[in-house]
């Protein structure tokens, strides 16, 4: 079992270090990596139980753990995927709308959820044609199901839907429509902030310290009210294996390259990132099995963060 250790002070990367490029327009994540993979990057996934390693062509089997914690890591990858996809796709345009759908009564059932939500989109599409869609599935404090979405009405310039309209669509109970902001300059942390995390309640605590998790409190402020919250305290929740997400065609993944760091600060001009951290990998006696830094370039904003 591998660990992962924040490092205190964030390595700086040389220009003619060979770097992951995550390009998502305004937003450009530099991964670099202190001992690279040999050959074709990455593994590609053949199906849910087997995957190949690119450049050997060797055919392996996922192991379908049901460790809580390591499906709890495999969530939070999942998560900064998700981020990306947001960044990509959505810019606060006038025909994109956020929407959060809840059932009225007490589903727990994932494949119910698949199915509601699937006939949902068709009374959408069947009204407005061209929507694309992304989808994210959350439990609820008592474990029910809820949905955040958006969406993108393509055959549309703007784009305003009554919340009735929207409910009796849904069916299952009660909706809320909102518009995407635009002036926010990095969409994926603003839109994805609370996912995974859970109101601080005295019964919340006693769940999180019984599945094994840590309790990292955070404040926020919550329609004009400050409120507390446990950070990743609702990960525990989730099926092992299950996927939290879904997306139509129409949402693309942003482009990844594989490049020398010189040519990324080409990219960027004078521009500095506004976050950075360098990470180790640890085995299980604490040797460093490799080193990871991070710059993130938000071209929208001057300021640096760490």
């Amino acid at each position: 079992m591998v660990k992962i250790q924040k490092k205190s002070e964030v390595q700086p990367i040389d220009g003619d270090q060979k770097i992951k490029l995550v390009n998502m327009g305004h937003i450009l994540e530099v991964m670099a990596m202190e001992k690279l993979p040999d050959g074709d990057f990455g593994i590609t996934k053949i199906d849910k139980d087997r995957y190949m390693i690119n450049d050997t062509g060797e055919v392996l089997e996922y192991n379908h753990t049901e460790n809580r914690k390591e499906n709890i890591d495999s969530l939070r990858k999942t998560f900064k995927q998700l981020r990306y996809l947001i960044n990509y796709n959505f810019q606060g345009n006038p025909n994109e709308l956020a929407f959060t759908i809840t059932y009225g009564e007490h589903v727990t059932d994932p494949e119910r959820l698949y199915k509601d939500f699937e006939r949902f989109m068709k009374r959408i599409r069947y009204k407005y044609k061209d929507v694309d869609y992304l989808n994210v599935v959350e439990p609820m404090g008592s474990g029910r199901w809820h949905c955040h979405c958006l969406l993108k009405f393509n055959s549309m310039k703007k784009t305003y839907i009554l919340n009735t309209e929207v409910r009796e669509m849904w069916g299952q109970g009660h909706v809320t429509v909102k518009a995407i902001r635009q002036n926010v300059d990095n969409m994926g942390a603003y839109l994805s902030a609370y996912l995974g995390d859970i109101e601080l309640t005295d019964e919340n605590i006693k769940q999180v310290y019984e599945s094994g998790g840590n309790i990292v409190v955070k404040e926020a402020e919550v329609d004009g009210k400050k409120k507390k919250f446990i950070k990743g305290g609702r990960l525990h929740m989730y099926p092992t294996g299950m996927r939290i997400y879904r997306k139509s065609q129409g949402i693309k993944e942003p482009p990844v390259d594989w490049l020398y760091f010189d040519e990324v600060k080409k990219i960027v001009g004078s521009a500095t990132p506004n976050y950075s951290k360098t990470i180790d990998i640890l085995d299980e006696n604490d040797e460093i099995l490799n080193s990871i830094t991070y710059y993130q370039y938000n071209l929208k904003r001057g300021e640096y963060q760490r």
